[in-house]
């Protein structure tokens, strides 16, 4: 069988499939239907210095080939994360990834600087959120915007840092060299593309929020693209995900340059995607007499 741990900015995952920020929440409702330490790792969700409602409803519209949303960084806070939620989470067998996001800068600055304290073991610094009106993903759509604030937060944290980069950019790879040059240790991408839906019957956008973050099946070609850019242009290791449904998907996104992958949309309509997209990826290495997982990474071979 093969090899299927991975290793990033020193922490090593028992396999390289991630459940993503934001539908895998803290983790606790899927506990109930397997055992977590299945998982490579969590990236739990966006946490900001307050609690946070999100933005009013409706907030999640579907679309052909995935799905829009404007959730809006609803979260209890850091203080109620570190409370109630890490402890449970310590205990499951599984890397525990800490996504954070804020209004401003100083504000992500206190979350990471709380969270360096805890035995989280990674930080994803949230820097592309379209679903926020302060904050979110306008510190991640410039090259001056991004190395601020992955500047300023690595002064703070402890932990090995992520920054998860925005598609809604002219030049994704512009953005990976400012935050690397600043600091950071891996990278994550892609986080959603904005979009939007209109009801032709009462003429009024689909969401509250008027635009949302679209993800699904959908991305996966745009995500794939994006990852090998990157993957070409910085040194740092790359998690990828957008649009991964299967382990094929997977091993396609390794071999663009994905380190490990996360699963975020193929969760909303099946539970156990992230659990069923490990195992396939171990068949396909199997399969294809492939020893070790690490041994897809940035495997491409271009016309």
């Amino acid at each position: 069988m093969a090899d299927m741990s991975v290793k990033i900015a020193g922490v090593a995952f028992s396999n390289p499939v991630i459940a993503a920020s934001g539908v895998f929440g803290f983790g606790r409702e899927y506990a109930r239907m397997y055992p977590l330490e299945k998982l490579g790792g969590i990236s739990c969700k966006g946490t900001t210095l307050e609690p946070r409602e999100g933005n009013p409803a409706p907030r999640i519209a579907e679309t052909p080939c995935g799905m829009l949303n404007s959730v809006g960084l609803q979260n209890p806070g850091v203080d109620a994360f570190i409370r109630d939620s890490l402890p449970w989470l310590r205990k499951q067998g599984t890397v525990i990834i800490s996504n954070i996001a804020g209004k401003t800068v100083e504000d992500m600055c206190e979350v990471a600087e709380k969270l360096s304290d805890t035995d989280v073991d990674m930080i994803e610094l949230n820097i592309s959120c379209p679903n926020v009106k302060e904050g979110g993903v306008a510190f991640g759509t410039t090259c001056s915007g991004a190395a601020e604030a992955t500047a300023q937060v690595r002064k703070h944290c402890k932990k090995p840092l992520i920054v998860k980069l925005s598609p809604n950019v002219t030049d994704i790879t512009e953005i990976a060299r400012a935050v690397e040059a600043e600091g950071a240790d891996a990278l994550s991408l892609i986080n959603t593309l904005t979009g939007m839906r209109i009801d032709v019957n009462t003429r009024r956008p689909i969401l509250r929020n008027n635009t949302g973050g679209l993800s699904g099946a959908a991305v996966f070609p745009i995500a794939v693209r994006m990852v090998w850019q990157v993957y070409n242009t910085v040194k740092l290791p790359i998690i990828g995900m957008g649009g991964i449904y299967s382990g094929r998907d997977a091993a396609e996104m390794m071999l663009a340059g994905a380190a490990a992958v996360q699963v975020g949309a193929a969760v909303i309509t099946n539970p156990y995607a992230p659990v069923q997209i490990a195992s396939e990826l171990e068949q396909y290495l199997d399969g294809h007499g492939i020893a070790a997982a690490s041994e897809l990474t940035g495997g491409v071979q271009p016309w």
